[in-house]
């Protein structure tokens, strides 16, 4: 995410991950393919790539420490790598910001059901409906665990932290009521600088991140 701000170019509404693969990398690597439909990602701010680097970064510290101490577990934690979410197929993946997921053969895709956590690094300059369309997508792929870093609008400073956790089930609705979506995440953790503590979770494996080591 360090490559020069790179205006829109004139892409057509859909495209194969054949077709992808021609364009030019700085021009390729700012799409996703959602079941073939092209998505534009906006570079964020250097805030962005600086907060995201340091959440990964702490994220991979505690799954290092968990692999440790559980030798029949193994999990690798990246920044910015493709999510396919069909079982085969590339057309239809997303690019999530840090992410979490079970160890792989070199070179070998990152499917939906190898992942255990996704996480966006929410700026100043995303739109929630951009943020809650994403996050309906990896909900419906199965994904058990999201986090948002929603970055401060006035400071180069994290303003908090949120995980969410799948769930599956469907609510009483009224008759004739059905919900739009099967699967939805649900709030479980939010943290701000303001708690001493830091970030402290005990999912996918434990997360334990003070403060001190997110910040400026």
């Amino acid at each position: 995410m360090s490559s020069p701000r790179i205006e829109k170019p004139d892409l057509p509404e859909y495209m194969t991950w054949e077709e992808l693969e021609r364009l030019p990398d700085e021009i390729a690597d700012r799409i996703e393919l959602w079941e073939g439909r092209v998505v534009w990602l906006r570079r964020g701010p250097r805030e962005h790539q600086r907060f995201t680097r340091r959440v990964v970064h702490e994220i991979e510290r505690c799954a290092r420490d968990s692999t440790s101490v559980r030798t029949d577990t193994c999990w690798e934690v990246d920044l910015e790598t493709n999510v396919f979410l069909g079982t085969s197929g590339k057309s239809n993946f997303l690019t999530p910001d840090f992410l979490v997921f079970r160890c792989l053969p070199p070179y070998q895709d990152v499917r939906a059901h190898d992942t255990v956590l996704v996480g966006e690094v929410l700026s100043p300059s995303n739109t929630q409906s951009d943020v809650e369309a994403k996050k309906g997508r990896y909900a419906a792929a199965g994904i058990p665990w999201y986090w948002e870093v929603t970055l401060q609008s006035d400071v180069s400073a994290i303003a908090k932290i949120r995980a969410y956790g799948l769930e599956t089930g469907v609510a009483t609705l009224p008759e004739g009521v059905r919900p739009l979506h099967r699967s939805d995440y649900r709030l479980v953790g939010e943290w701000t600088p303001a708690g001493e503590a830091g970030v402290s979770f005990g999912y996918p494996f434990p997360i334990d991140i003070p403060w001190v080591a997110l910040a400026f």
